[in-house]
């Protein structure tokens, strides 16, 4: 993001998915899975919804994926988003179940199975958003 605001910050202390915003600090993409039955837990959750167990942690994955859908917003939403700009949702590639939210500047050409790769922005000190851009972006902020 290259926006002189700050965008809203994620609660990085939930318990929930305080291990997605640590991983997402040391530059990885994480999913939480059941230990027990495998079952990834997307959204996040300490309990699994498939076999019931309290045995969750949490999983490195490929940081790929492709344009599932996308919206261009005409109207600022933030400050740090001014209009126009497209919101996108990303199905990752090793689980399309699976799906990230992600944001790009301006009304770029996207197209469904477009695809995406995670970068992970530092937005204050401790705090880093995984934020998706299409593969062969020349710009990759750190």
């Amino acid at each position: 993001m290259t926006h002189s605001v700050t965008p809203p910050l994620p609660v990085t202390d939930d318990e929930e998915t305080r291990g997605f915003w640590e991983a997402a600090a040391e530059g990885r993409l994480v999913v939480r899975n059941c230990n027990n039955c495998s079952a990834v837990l997307h959204l996040p959750k300490s309990y699994c919804h498939h076999c019931g167990s309290w045995d969750t942690g949490w999983r490195d994955v490929r940081p790929e994926g492709s344009v599932y859908t996308w919206t261009v917003l005409q109207h600022s939403i933030h400050p740090a988003f001014p209009a126009p700009c497209t919101v996108v949702l990303i199905a990752l590639d090793e689980d399309p179940a699976v799906r990230f939210v992600g944001y790009l500047d301006g009304a770029p050409t996207v197209y469904e199975g477009m695809p995406m790769r995670v970068r992970f922005d530092s937005v204050e000190p401790g705090i880093v958003l995984p934020q998706w851009e299409p593969v062969g972006a020349t710009s990759i902020e750190q």
